[in-house]
């Protein structure tokens, strides 16, 4: 180990570091002054990765989830070699900077993930750990290792204080995920004070109590980091966590306290800084010369590490011709057996929309085998078993299961299925009841950001719950999660319209689909758009029950609405009534006009109903036509609940009869 290149990186950290945040003015320095070992350490000594190829299959992958410390992974990033400039760095925090304030997927070479609020990044490690286990198990064979690599995370002290990362850290441990290694930046410090205000947990005992190993060291031993690591890699069956006393803010004024922990360090704080740590005062975005020796030096070695993977991959893929072509379909998203054919309905049939998904679920399973995930303890009433013959759970016993079970842990669920994702060549989906979406929101908002294509299931879609009562009757959720930008909504109207989301969901590339589907049977529908499977995906809604090409009333109508309007317009002969099902709302409002007013037709009057809150629905009418729910539901039977709130087909053909 070159001891002297590795403290020479360090020390470039620090300077590069405390010099973006000044000229930003704004930015954390108190952890990439605190940690750059931690940093230098990994990509210099410890990870397998070649920063001339971020992409890299096999590279091992490092997850910054402490992310306002960015400017200790882009200082890196650019000593190690990856396409971050000295000019990148020297526009920090500015608008269209490839070094943003907290380190965004897709802005960054060699950034794995958004890490966003405090927590959610060690919690997608936690998945990118997962999709390596079974990606492992699928591929590799006797003669052959060609997913084989570590997943890294450093964490402070918010991250571990985050009911996320207790979650899916708990849940790491069940699976005994030993390639997930985490460092815990231990400096005691947050935004107001000292941890000691809000936070004496003992948290060695309670990674223990998860299942971790737990190591411990000095953030500023170098060679000592390289050995627990190599501790780490020894425990086959525990993630790891090493825990790194450090200094916040070390070498400035006010290291060790809160000052240095969210400010830039000052004029005067710069230069005191500098004295300390033997830099220069009088250069700016200096950086050791022996820093950048230290990376040259190691370029071909990372170069070598991915040739000598490629030739293997070469090796293992001529002499398995069909798992190759399988490696090729996982990472495509392609149709891995083509003979599978979709759920077949006729007019009539009827069922939950839950059912009728768990049946698409497996026709999708069947047809692409990269499909995994599970539900929040809720298979059953999700209906997201796999079929027996689906390679089972996925556990410390069986890594080629492609079930995951989160246990109760929707925002973990939702984290850990944004990091198979990012991870590469798994397609996962997770599944709870849609009003605990709430729980998930915050890891679906960044899973939108990333333009990741997660797919969520959610079931007991409205005051059908029934019984539960109104904790768990959601009657906003559906608007709220169209409010998240880029987010994809579904709300199938009967199990035809079920399979048809489940098409969409699992061909989107670059945004997540939310599918809601309902407890209680609705029947199958004759749809007078014969192009609607079409129409479905391209507008997100289409014309059910005509009318006429100029109604009296045109019903826009969502989800299990769709089948009351229809109930509704039966008892209403002597008006012309156009029935729309709407089950992608968000969609349909962002049709050019001249689309939407052909679907609706030129009607006299335009009527919306949907199980849920009328905000949306009012663009298209006025509150007095809108057939709604804004009120929150109450306990009983799930009809008698439906009659209580006057929310009835009966009430509905009163309405259009007005």
């Amino acid at each position: 180990m070159n001891k002297k290149g590795v403290e020479a990186v360090a020390l470039s950290i620090r300077s590069l570091s405390m010099d973006a945040i000044q000229k930003a003015n704004s930015g954390h320095p108190g952890l990439p002054l605190g940690a750059a070992e931690a940093a230098a350490v990994l990509y210099g000594e410890v990870m397998k990765h070649n920063p001339a190829n971020s992409k890299w299959a096999d590279r091992d992958r490092f997850v910054l989830s402490a992310g306002h410390g960015s400017m200790l992974l882009y200082s890196i990033l650019h000593l190690a070699g990856y396409k971050v400039s000295l000019d990148d760095i020297k526009n920090f925090r500015q608008v269209g900077s490839k070094c943003p304030g907290h380190p965004e997927y897709g802005d960054t070479d060699g950034v794995e993930c958004t890490g966003g609020p405090l927590g959610q990044g060690v919690s997608m490690a936690v998945g990118m750990a997962i999709a390596e286990q079974m990606l492992a198990a699928k591929f590799n064979t006797k003669g052959h290792k060609i997913v084989d690599h570590y997943t890294y995370s450093l964490v402070g002290e918010g991250c571990l204080q985050e009911g996320v990362a207790s979650e899916a850290c708990s849940l790491a441990g069940n699976l005994k995920l030993g390639k997930l290694i985490v460092f815990y930046d231990q400096n005691k410090i947050s935004i107001d004070g000292n941890t000691d205000i809000t936070f004496t947990d003992n948290i060695a005992a309670r990674y223990k109590a998860y299942g971790w190993q737990v190591l411990k060291g000095s953030m500023y031993d170098v060679e000592g980091i390289v050995e627990l690591v190599k501790e780490a890699k020894k425990c086959k069956d525990q993630p790891t966590l090493i825990m790194l006393k450090s200094v916040i803010g070390k070498g400035a004024p006010k290291q060790g306290t809160a000052d240095v922990h969210g400010a830039p360090l000052g004029a005067e704080g710069i230069v005191a800084a500098k004295k300390k740590l033997g830099l220069p005062v009088d250069q700016d975005f200096y950086v050791v010369p022996e820093a950048y020796k230290y990376f040259e030096s190691k370029k071909a070695a990372f170069a070598k590490a991915e040739a000598d993977w490629n030739a293997d991959f070469a090796a293992w893929a001529k002499e398995n011709p069909e798992l190759k072509k399988l490696w090729d379909a996982y990472h495509s998203d392609a149709v891995t057996d083509d003979t599978v054919k979709d759920v077949v309905y006729k007019v009539g049939d009827a069922c939950a929309t839950r059912d009728a998904s768990g049946k698409a679920l497996n026709v999708i399973a069947a047809r692409y085998a990269n499909l995994v995930g599970g539900s929040a303890d809720l298979m059953g009433p999700n209906k997201t078993a796999f079929k027996a013959t689906d390679n089972g759970t996925f556990s410390p016993e069986n890594r080629a299961g492609r079930t995951i079970e989160y246990g109760i842990r929707e925002f973990a669920m939702s984290a850990v299925c944004a990091g198979i994702s990012l991870h590469g060549g798994l397609r996962p989906f997770c599944a709870t009841f849609l009003v605990f979406a709430d729980y998930l929101r915050p890891s679906l908002r960044v899973v939108s950001l990333m333009k990741q294509p997660v797919i969520y299931v959610f079931t007991h879609d409205s005051i059908y719950v029934g019984e539960d009562g109104p904790t768990h009757q959601p009657i906003e959720t559906m608007t709220s999660l169209r409010a998240i930008p880029g987010v994809q909504a579904i709300r199938p109207g009967d199990p035809e319209e079920s399979m048809e989301a489940w098409k969409i969901a699992y061909a989107s590339k670059d945004h997540p689909v939310c599918m809601a589907f309902t407890r209680q049977a609705l029947a199958v529908y004759e749809k007078d758009d014969k192009s609607w499977k079409k129409n479905m995906a391209a507008n997100g809604a289409y014309i059910v029950k005509n009318g006429a090409d100029k109604p009296d009333i045109t019903i826009l109508a969502s989800g299990s609405e769709v089948n009351m309007a229809l109930q509704a317009a039966a008892e209403v002969p002597e008006k012309k009534i156009r029935v729309v099902s709407v089950p992608d709302l968000k969609k349909f409002e962002n049709l050019p006009k001249a689309k939407q007013d052909a679907i609706i037709g030129e009607t006299k009057r335009v009527v919306c109903t949907e199980a849920g809150i009328s905000m949306e629905w009012l663009q298209f009418t006025s509150k007095e036509n809108c057939f709604c729910i804004d009120t929150f539901g109450t306990s009983g039977p799930a009809n008698k609940v439906a009659e209580y709130l006057g929310f009835t087909a009966k009430n509905l053909a009163k309405l259009l009869k007005k």
